[in-house]
């Protein structure tokens, strides 16, 4: 395997890029990231990161720079703005793109690069934030396999598995059905944790032993807590960036002609969350919408 490189930038240091970084430096890798709140690059700064003033500027000296970005004008801005990566990319960069976003995007930025000597990889993650600080994301690589090949270290930096699933494109695909089988998750656990309080069972004893049952699911682990507590401010993504997950969900659905029935019914109680202003909550509140259809007028 061809040696990994020393410097990785990272253009984006959110909920995801920030513990990203982190496990880079852990990894002994020097990092350069970019953001444009400056308390993120000066988090950074405080991990052992050095901060960039552009996406440009983080790919300077760098082989392999990753896209943490919350959406399509985010990603216009940092390969095409006039300090983007197209304007300084050196020939042979690989840029690791993280987000969720829609493909045509994706394929635009890769379109762009590609035409000034870089290679853009479709590598989404699927994890929530807690998970990204604890190491247990998986990844959902896609594109060119020698790039892909070249990147594994890297990728493995950051991430507990990591899955190469074709053409690119193909990352996203997967990405949106592994968050298909989120949404409806964390429904469900939200359903069975009513009904066990509905039902007069203690609500924490119901998560302990449904945890260790055949009903088990990691967002019954993830989100359960939050459940029983009623607090879902501490989110690990906003309801309202997973409903972006949602729309691109059912958009794919739709272009392959694919019932979703059990997937329809989460959403729309997502929707309802939405409606009742938990914009900023996690999709854990899920739960206070089942909640309100028990409350007696």
């Amino acid at each position: 395997m061809t040696a990994a490189p020393a410097t990785v930038g990272v253009v984006g240091l959110g909920n995801m890029g920030l513990p990203m970084a982190g496990h880079l430096l852990t990894a002994g890798y020097g990092v350069r990231g970019y953001d444009v709140r400056s308390e993120a690059v000066d988090a950074l700064a405080r991990a052992g990161g050095v901060p960039a003033a552009s996406p440009a500027e983080t790919a300077a000296g760098a082989q392999m720079v990753i896209t943490s970005l919350p959406s399509e004008a985010a990603l216009r801005e940092v390969v095409s703005g006039e300090h983007g990566l197209v304007s300084a990319a050196p020939d042979g960069l690989i840029l690791i793109e993280t987000s969720t976003l829609p493909l045509a995007s994706k394929a635009d930025a890769a379109h762009v690069l590609g035409q000034a000597g870089a290679v853009v990889l479709d590598c989404p993650l699927s994890g929530t934030a807690s998970q990204m600080r604890a190491r247990d994301i998986a990844v959902y690589a896609s594109g060119d396999p020698a790039a892909i090949e070249r990147s594994h270290d890297v990728l493995a930096a950051f991430s507990r598995v990591q899955h190469e699933v074709g053409p690119f494109g193909n990352g996203m695909r997967m990405k949106l059905i592994a968050n298909h089988l989120v949404a409806v998750h964390h429904t469900a656990a939200a359903e069975a944790l009513l009904l066990a309080r509905r039902a007069g069972l203690d609500p924490a004893l119901a998560l302990r032993a449904l945890s260790d049952g055949a009903g088990n699911s990691r967002m019954l682990e993830i989100r359960g807590p939050m459940m029983i507590e009623g607090d879902f401010s501490r989110a690990n993504i906003a309801l309202e960036v997973f409903q972006k997950d949602i729309d691109l969900i059912g958009d794919l659905a739709r272009t392959v002609r694919c019932p979703l029935p059990l997937f329809s019914a989460a959403a729309q109680l997502h929707l309802a969350a939405m409606a009742q202003g938990r914009l900023d909550e996690d999709p854990a509140c899920v739960l206070a919408v089942l909640e309100q259809m028990t409350e007696r007028p």
